[in-house]
């Protein structure tokens, strides 16, 4: 237990006298090396979450968080499945879809893409690919018209803009005299959205449900239906109860499965950067432990007389991890204010670090996310300062032991 006077004479021990100036030299040094660890890793786990969020908008701004098919073909009555599962608690919308891969030609240049037919009255309830449209509007998708929305960069690479004519080949072929032979269907461009994703910009394409159904001959049928959650991180257990109810005829997917080696190489990431990044605070821990290896060293003196008047060597000892722990909570508060700072105003530090230097970090051409994004996680915070003071705590155990075992004779001996 520490008692007043040893936490009186560890507060004395951290303000160095005149011939003490390298050893408050090397006490600063921790501080300043603590402080920096601490900022850096609450700053790059604030990114690192900033990008895991972004990435994780768009690419669920797209796709769905549930999605059901049936079992060996297309889902015939989606309406009843979907009556089956709407009232279910967490889901917000659902709304059916047909998919299946195509070509489009335009001129002499083809793309591969996929081809999404959807409901645009409904769409809305499980994508924001209404808020991503550029040109055009997805309300245009009307049955029989055989309308299609692309992408961006697909458009670009096409040449072509809204009201331009392009040719859809699908796969499913017809059968003639001269074989079997690609159906081929003429489409208008009706809209080009921009998610900001390269992957769904360049082969993705959305047409009318009914033109799809046409299209990849399911009359009576759809692909399957996606869902959307008012919490995402729930998607697990809500597609778990519901594949429980509509039983084994129909298979439920939800997002955390569709792109788990994704959103696994963010998190190994993020831990990866956590360890390299904890050196920069071990490293200040060990100057800790060099501090006060000199101050025991210069202060035998000093031990040998509270030994003599009846400190313990409990006493000493708690007196040298006192000095040591202020060393570290010093740096550890210092970091954490600055990297809560830094967190806070990434959006606006780095464009004008950009802008003096007339420098990009991350090119538009290049990145699918062209501004560094921020998003600062408390739990990240107190993690990171429990175990920058641990560090500073543990390090301060082996110099206190030393100085507790300093025998007064032996240290009074030449003064």
């Amino acid at each position: 237990m520490i008692r007043p006077y040893e936490l009186f004479v560890g507060l004395r021990y951290t303000r160095a006298k005149r011939r003490n100036h390298f050893i408050s030299f090397i006490s600063m040094s921790s501080i300043l090396g603590t402080a920096l660890g601490v900022t850096a890793l609450i700053t790059v786990l604030s990114v690192m979450n900033g990008f895991d969020q972004q990435l994780r908008d768009r690419i669920l701004g797209v796709t769905s968080n549930i999605t059901i098919h049936a079992a060996g073909g297309p889902m015939h009555h989606w309406q009843t499945v979907a009556s089956a599962v709407r009232g279910m608690h967490g889901v917000t919308g659902l709304a059916p879809y047909v998919e299946g891969q195509a070509m489009l030609t335009h001129g002499r240049v083809s793309s591969g893409v996929v081809v999404r037919g959807i409901l645009p009255s409904a769409e809305p309830q499980v994508t924001n690919i209404r808020g991503k449209m550029v040109a055009g509007s997805l309300d245009a998708l009307k049955p029989g018209r055989f309308g299609i929305v692309l992408g961006r960069d697909l458009a670009w690479r096409l040449g072509v803009e809204v009201g331009s004519h392009v040719v859809l080949i699908a796969p499913e072929g017809e059968v003639t005299p001269a074989g079997l032979l690609p159906r081929l269907r003429r489409f208008t461009v009706v809209g080009i959205f921009d998610v900001g994703m390269y992957e769904y910009d360049t082969g993705l394409a959305f047409i009318q449900l009914n033109d799809a159904a046409r299209l990849y001959q399911m009359p009576q049928g759809v692909s399957g239906i996606r869902i959307k959650l008012a919490n995402i991180y729930q998607a697990p257990a809500i597609a778990q109860r519901m594949a429980g109810r509509l039983g084994p005829h129909y298979r439920v997917q939800n997002w955390t499965r569709e792109h788990a080696n994704f959103f696994r190489a963010l998190r190994m990431e993020k831990t990866v950067m956590f360890v390299i990044l904890l050196l920069i605070v071990a490293v200040a821990a060990f100057n800790i432990v060099s501090t006060l290896v000199m101050v025991v060293t210069d202060k035998e003196a000093e031990i040998a007389i509270l030994r003599t008047l009846g400190a313990s060597p409990g006493s000493i000892m708690g007196i040298f991890m006192i000095q040591g722990s202020v060393i570290g909570i010093i740096g550890t508060l210092l970091g954490a204010v600055g990297g809560i700072t830094l967190a806070l105003n990434v959006v606006t530090i780095v464009p004008f670090i950009e802008h003096v230097f007339h420098t990009t970090f991350l090119s538009s051409s290049v990145y699918y996310i062209s501004q560094l994004p921020s998003h600062l996680k408390w739990s990240d915070v107190v993690t990171v300062t429990c175990v920058s003071l641990a560090m500073g705590f543990l390090a301060t155990i082996y110099p206190a032991w030393r100085a507790a075992q300093t025998q007064p004779a032996e240290a009074l001996r030449y003064e």
